[in-house]
């Protein structure tokens, strides 16, 4: 059997050494010595009987003795210098060999010597570690089968009275040990189980979470203190029907459920219910509920099924609960004001549309001289008056995409395109723009490259978009680069200035709408702030993702990769992988003017 001792010593050893004050590893160690000086002292009360059998012609006695007095001295110094497992294998060794010396002077088989070897393998039990336990028994044995032996050999015997009181004191001492080894034994079980129960008991009275622990049956064998905060009575009235009576009648069933799995099924469960919380102060004799997350435990003692007994923790959480709610309110009402706002801006931007095409029109025929012809004054007027026209229905349009998008009424119609063909027609678009803010614009188009399918409409406003902004930022005399290239599963499209670049923190706000890097009424740069927003719908729409890289002075570069196959990506048909190799060198990138004319 494994005794409290070893397993006290075990935990001792894993704690890091003997300064730990591991209580049974203290007891068992005052044992060894309390044992060694109690061989001590009565091996020497029988040492004079002993000499006095010398005197006489048997040396026996004097021997054991003189075992007995060595085995309890080497113990002891051995106890001394820390040397615990060596003294407990001294104790039962010394203890041993007197048995075999009791043994070999007995002709019989079942004689004192045995019985004594027999005490030094309880002690062992009592005391040692697995292995020392293991030598005990293996030498019991030993000593067993010498006895056996020797009884069928004619060898000279002693006096067989002589021989009896000799083994009945050798036998009366060896229990002695092993029945102070047990009553220590004994008090370190009572001690360590007291302590484990008064630190348990601690633990439930003064956690912060209510305790409960219900019998096999369902009923409430003990509350924690804290339960009393919790439900506002005293602990003895959650006994009984109690408990039950202080759950929201609706959340009943949840709690029935979950307590059948776990006294039943041994299973652990944890919910969340609404009991109802006493309130000594209150006026009237409204009943206030509360949230209340339990978790149920159960108590298994062995795995032979049947119904357990259940420990329940329960922990108040109705402030959660309570800040639950109030962002479930805010996000709605949130939620409602976007809507609202996006509503205002689809109403406003197509109450717009309609007088400002009336502008954009008849300003147009104003200046081409189609109503007659105009001084020179009133012609830049009609111009003015046409360019704002048009400045004021891009934005209208984008206001209106944007709602579209936060709406999710925007509509994708995918179709197989391909998409280097979509770069010549948003050049010769902004072309105008780039020529008055002296900038380049180069192609760098990937060979090779697959049928995208998407909506070629949404991607051309994607490349518009960047192109603007790309152009917008660019420093006088600078290019902007568009690259499409196959990555993967899906098509690189990356435009790429040189301008005045972004700061980190711009970058991670990269896509929110309204949101402008060179914001304030000292602003240098027009627009509304949604031409990003836009793209990043777009491309969330088509399953894609959205990446910006820039420094400050070094310009910009927008990578926006799209799905080969569509929203949907179809594995299969995307799942050839260009083998590696080294790829030809890439033709330099020439700038759109010269591809133009090569084209022609």
């Amino acid at each position: 059997m494994r005794s409290l001792f070893s397993f006290g010593a075990s935990k001792e050893m894993s704690f890091g050494g003997a300064g730990t004050g591991h209580r049974p590893e203290m007891l068992r160690r005052k044992t060894l010595a309390n044992n060694a000086r109690l061989a001590l002292l009565l091996t020497a009360l029988s040492m004079p009987l002993a000499v006095f059998w010398l005197v006489g012609g048997y040396p026996l006695p004097i021997l054991i003795a003189a075992l007995g007095l060595g085995g309890g001295m080497v113990t002891l110094a051995l106890h001394q210098r820390g040397m615990f497992e060596e003294a407990a294998s001294g104790q039962v060794y010394a203890m041993l060999a007197a048995g075999l010396l009791l043994t070999l002077a007995d002709a019989r088989v079942a004689d004192a010597g045995l019985a004594v070897a027999l005490m030094a393998t309880i002690l062992a039990s009592l005391l040692g570690r697995a292995s020392l336990r293991r030598q005990s028994w293996i030498l019991l044995a030993f000593i067993g089968t010498v006895g056996a032996i020797g009884s069928l050999l004619p060898i000279a015997r002693m006096d067989p009275g002589l021989l009896t009181g000799t083994g009945a004191l050798a036998f009366l001492i060896s229990v002695a040990v092993v029945l102070h080894t047990a009553n220590r034994i004994s008090a370190a079980y009572e001690v360590y189980d007291k302590a484990q129960i008064n630190a348990y008991r601690h633990l439930i009275e003064h956690v912060q979470d209510a305790v409960l622990r219900f019998s096999s049956e369902g009923e409430v064998l003990m509350a924690s203190q804290s339960s009393e905060t919790l439900f506002g009575c005293r602990r003895y009235q959650l006994t009984g029907s109690g408990l039950m009576e202080r759950l929201h009648v609706a959340d009943r069933p949840k709690f029935l459920t979950a307590f059948a799995d776990a006294n039943k099924s041994g299973m652990a469960r944890v919910f969340e219910v609404r009991m109802r919380q006493d309130d000594a102060r209150a006026t009237r004799n409204v009943p206030r509920f509360i949230w209340v997350e339990v978790s149920l435990s159960p108590v298994i003692e062995d795995e032979s099924g049947g119904e357990h007994e259940v420990v329940a923790l329960l922990r108040d959480i109705t402030d959660r609960k309570d800040g639950e709610a109030a962002m479930a309110e805010a996000r709605r009402a949130a939620e409602e004001a976007s809507e609202a706002k996006s509503r205002f801006l689809a109403t406003i931007g197509h109450e717009l549309r309609t007088p400002l095409n009336a502008v954009v029109g008849f300003s147009e025929m104003m200046a081409t001289g189609i109503g007659g012809e105009l001084s020179p004054t009133h012609r830049e007027y009609a111009g003015l008056i046409h360019q704002s026209g048009k400045h004021l229905l891009e934005v209208v349009r984008m206001l209106l995409d944007m709602s579209r998008l936060e709406a999710g009424k925007f509509e994708l119609q995918a179709e197989a395109f391909a998409a280097q063909d979509i770069i010549e027609p948003c050049f010769a678009m902004v072309d105008a723009m780039a020529q008055a803010r002296d900038v380049r614009l180069v192609a760098d188009i990937g060979k090779n490259l697959p049928m995208l399918v998407a909506d070629e409409r949404a991607c051309r406003q994607i490349l518009l978009n960047l192109l603007s902004n790309a152009i917008k930022f660019s420093n006088p005399g600078g290019a902007v680069t568009v690259t499409l290239k196959r990555q993967g599963t899906s098509l690189n499209l990356s435009v790429s200035d040189q301008g005045i670049g972004m700061a980190p923190e711009s970058l991670d706000r990269i896509g929110e709408a309204f949101f402008q890097e060179h914001a304030g009424l000292t602003r240098t740069y027009e627009g509304t702030g949604l031409g990003l927003s836009i793209v990043k719908g777009l491309v969330e729409l088509h399953k894609g993702a959205l990446r910006a890289m820039s420094e400050i002075g070094a310009g910009t570069t927008v990578t926006v990769l799209l799905p080969i196959n569509g929203p949907a990506i179809k594995s299969d048909d995307t799942a050839t992988v260009t083998p590696i190799r080294k790829e030809p060198a890439a033709a330099p990138t020439s700038s759109w003017q010269d591809e133009k004319r090569k084209a022609q």
